[in-house]
């Protein structure tokens, strides 16, 4: 699918690799809507990139329902969508204080899971409606995993299990959307130089990347942009789940 013009709707798109990928998109000429839950960082950015700031809640049917009309509104009906949204609260199982509390879990996966699938089932009902490209391809969706999905570390219950989820959404979505000529990929990043970990001291960060294989660095938002870019341009990935990790598996701490 050849960018230029199409209208892309990227959440999380006011930071992180949210941002990176709305940038890049906007680059090659998409007509983005910046989705996010700080307003203000999805203005701040839209006005940088030259798209539309909306602010929605991903887990909230009504919110994402407000944000897909806003975003129609601004450019037409979407045909890219890339899913950045998330969140990733640590917590044992069983700590110092008892069992993990189960709103803890819940809302993990509501805004990593729920919330994906939420985005990912209004944009394809707005894409099965529009006529076809080449190929017959109507639209685009990638979603964001991680390695966790594989390797989920003690302390990552519910986040490995929302990440997870999305693995597992990958295939059956693709299998059911290619009727319709819609495709679905999911990218599991592995350590990224993301705002979670530009609050970490210097020397934690440059341990971090040494212990990945090559290049031994934490990953830039830039190469996750460029990964989306080539999926959407990329007629024939679908329904899989690339890792994006330098070669890296987590530990168990």
């Amino acid at each position: 699918m050849q960018i230029k013009d199409l209208a892309a709707v990227v959440t999380g798109g006011g930071s992180g690799l949210g941002a990176a990928t709305a940038a890049q998109l906007a680059t090659l000429g998409a007509k983005v809507a910046v989705v996010d839950i700080n307003r203000d960082a999805a203005d701040s950015h839209a006005r940088a990139i030259g798209g539309t700031a909306i602010a929605c809640d991903v887990a909230d049917a009504a919110s994402a329902e407000a944000a897909f009309a806003a975003a129609r509104a601004a450019h037409g009906p979407v045909r890219i969508l890339v899913n950045c949204a998330g969140i990733g609260t640590a917590g044992r199982i069983v700590g110092r204080d008892g069992p993990l509390k189960l709103d803890s879990f819940e809302r993990v996966v509501r805004v990593n899971l729920i919330g994906s699938f939420n985005m990912l089932r209004l944009a394809a009902a707005e894409m099965a409606e529009q006529d076809p490209l080449e190929e017959g391809e109507r639209g685009v969706i990638v979603n964001t995993a991680s390695i966790a999905a594989y390797e989920g570390q003690i302390g990552q219950a519910a986040y490995a299990a929302s990440k997870g989820g999305v693995v597992s959404l990958t295939l059956p979505a693709a299998r059911e959307l290619a009727r319709v000529g819609v495709r679905v990929v999911t990218i599991a990043p592995g350590l990224f130089q993301t705002p979670m970990v530009d609050g970490l001291p210097p020397d934690i960060q440059a341990s971090l990347g040494a212990g990945i294989p090559y290049p031994s660095r934490l990953g830039r938002p830039a190469e996750f942009a460029d990964l989306v870019a080539h999926i959407v341009h990329n007629r024939f990935l679908n329904g899989e789940v690339i890792r994006l990790d330098g070669a890296f598996r987590m530990p168990p701490r």
